[in-house]
């Protein structure tokens, strides 16, 4: 997991959702990636996503069973429906995220009735580390964007 928060940290450093994912198999790193949806202008490029494409790559095979994917947050609909279709064994996040977690803060996917894998899930690792990186960014952008408002106020007075 600190691996992912050091990859969340280059996600934050592009300007991203500093979320950071890691797909591990005994304990060789299969895919690495973080959230890059904004620069590669594409909705599905989360963290997530991208360390299981970067894995499957790697493994020549789209299933990786056998695998943990590591993640700072609480993957969403589209990213444990990508677990799920790439039959990842286990999955390990920090922090839980309550507007758009799909494993347990929302909905609980990873146990719905239909699915038809089983994934072994954990949370709460390292979750006040990665729940402060969100927390730090968000802020930061908040910050931003009132120093944006304030310019374009002052700049409308003259």
């Amino acid at each position: 997991m600190h691996y992912a928060l050091t990859l969340a940290k280059k996600a934050a450093n592009e300007g991203e959702v500093p979320v950071g994912a890691v797909v591990v198999r005994d304990g060789m790193v299969l895919g690495e990636a973080w959230n890059c949806p904004i620069g590669s202008a594409d909705p599905s490029a989360h963290a997530e996503v991208n360390a299981l494409r970067a894995a499957a790559k790697h493994e020549a095979n789209y299933r990786l069973p056998g695998a943990t994917l590591y993640v700072t947050i609480e993957p969403c609909t589209m990213c444990a429906g990508a677990l799920i279709h790439s039959r990842i064994d286990r999955l390990v996040f920090g922090a839980r995220e309550p507007k758009a977690g799909a494993v347990v803060s929302q909905n609980n996917l990873l146990n719905h009735p239909s699915m038809n894998t089983e994934i072994r899930y954990a949370e709460g690792i390292l979750a006040e580390e990665c729940s402060q990186i969100m927390t730090e960014f968000f802020a930061f952008r908040r910050q931003q964007k009132k120093q944006l408002r304030t310019k374009t106020q002052t700049k409308n007075l003259r």
